[in-house]
């Protein structure tokens, strides 16, 4: 196992630690949270699950986890998911795998939201990576991406040849920004272009961020939250 793996294994033995019998358990999608998917599995805890994605459903089912869908339950004890960015007050940047919308679904239903990453994904700045995930509906695509040129460069996210589709028979645009002054602000601003689905910014969903460092350590980031 590499040290990236084991960065990612870390942070996510740390947050299944939080997980107990009775909870409804959120599932993350991407490389991390797979990680705590199986964890959970091997703690044969009595949980219920929702997943942000199919893939991580059928992962999670795979390894004998109850799953239910979203509208079967009123809310989210906990969930356990990944990011792409992190800054130091616990707002992200979510999407390079593509579920950001089911996973700020779930997000918005749980109440408590913990985001495991290695050191690599905590930023001084959003946007610092340069690349924040756009869903938008294949209706009239290109000119939901002429709305988004205005906050810089969006390219229409392809894979063998093809259009990216989302869980949500969607298309995702990677928008090449810079640094993202206000979070809450462009989340807002962007949402509301017709034909935008959902952005990959999440501000003030996060309630804890575990990090896993290169040196084997690993430091947890309690967030309070804002507004919900």
């Amino acid at each position: 196992m590499n040290i990236m793996d084991i960065m990612k294994k870390n942070a996510a033995i740390e947050a299944v630690k939080l997980v107990k019998d009775g909870m409804v358990v959120g599932l993350g999608t991407g490389s991390t949270a797979s990680f705590a998917i199986r964890f959970l599995a091997e703690k044969d805890l009595d949980i219920t699950c929702v997943a942000t994605s199919k893939r991580s459903e059928e992962l999670a089912r795979s390894f004998g986890l109850n799953v239910v869908d979203p509208n079967a339950v009123d809310y989210v004890d906990i969930t356990i998911d990944g990011a792409d960015e992190v800054d130091m007050h616990g707002n992200l940047i979510k999407g390079y795998g593509g579920a950001l919308t089911r996973e700020k679904i779930i997000a918005r239903m749980s109440k408590e939201e913990v985001i495991i990453v290695d050191e690599t994904k905590v930023v001084e700045f959003l946007g610092q990576k340069g690349v924040l995930p756009v869903e938008i509906l294949p209706f009239g695509w290109k000119h939901t991406i002429k709305l988004l040129r205005r906050y810089g460069d969006p390219v229409l996210r392809v894979v063998n040849s093809r259009p990216y589709i989302t869980d949500n028979g969607n298309y995702i645009v990677d928008l090449r920004i810079k640094r993202i002054e206000n979070p809450r602000e462009f989340e807002v601003e962007i949402n509301s272009l017709p034909g935008v689905v959902e952005n990959g910014l999440f501000v003030d969903l996060a309630t804890r961020i575990i990090i896993a460092y290169k040196d084997l350590t690993v430091r947890t980031l309690e967030v309070k939250r804002k507004s919900l």
